[in-house]
C-alpha cells in the first residue's frame, strides 16, 4: 500500500534552516507530482509547495516563495523542503502528499498523506 513517511523537522531558532523529507513506497513514485503542505496550530492544512514527476514543474506558497525549496529524488523515491530563513509562523506539522496525478496546489487534488513531521521555529 502507499506509504509516506516524513523526517526531518525539529526545533530550529528563526533566521535558521531545516530540511524536511518524505520516503515513499507502495506506487511508481516517479509517476506522480507530490506536495507539502502544514498544519499549525488552530488553523487548517495549508498548501506550501509542490512539485512535478519530473521535478521540471513547481508551485510555492506565497509565503514561502524564496524561502523553501521542494526537490526531488526518483532514484530514491525522496521528496525534499529545504527551508531557509525560517520564522516563528512556519511553525507547524508538514505533511507529504502523494497528488492524484498532475502538479496542483489544492489539497482535494492529494490522495495520499504521510503522518507528519514537526517544525518549531523558536523568536
Amino acid at each position: 500500500q502507499v506509504q509516506l513517511v516524513e523526517s526531518g523537522g525539529g526545533l530550529v531558532q528563526a533566521g535558521g534552516s531545516l530540511r524536511v523529507v518524505c520516503a515513499a513506497s507502495g506506487f511508481t513514485f516517479s509517476n506522480y507530482a507530490m506536495g507539502w503542505f502544514r498544519q499549525a496550530p488552530g488553523k487548517e492544512r495549508e498548501f506550501v509547495a509542490a512539485i512535478s514527476w519530473n521535478g521540471a514543474g513547481t508551485y510555492y506558497a506565497d509565503a514561502v516563495k524564496g524561502r523553501f525549496t521542494i526537490s526531488r529524488d526518483n532514484a530514491k523515491r525522496t521528496v525534499y523542503l529545504q527551508m531557509n530563513s525560517l520564522k516563528p509562523e512556519d511553525t507547524a506539522i508538514y505533511y507529504c502528499a502523494r497528488a492524484r496525478t498532475v502538479l496542483a496546489r489544492a489539497s482535494s487534488e492529494y490522495v495520499h498523506w504521510g503522518q507528519g513531521t514537526q517544525v518549531t521555529v523558536s523568536s
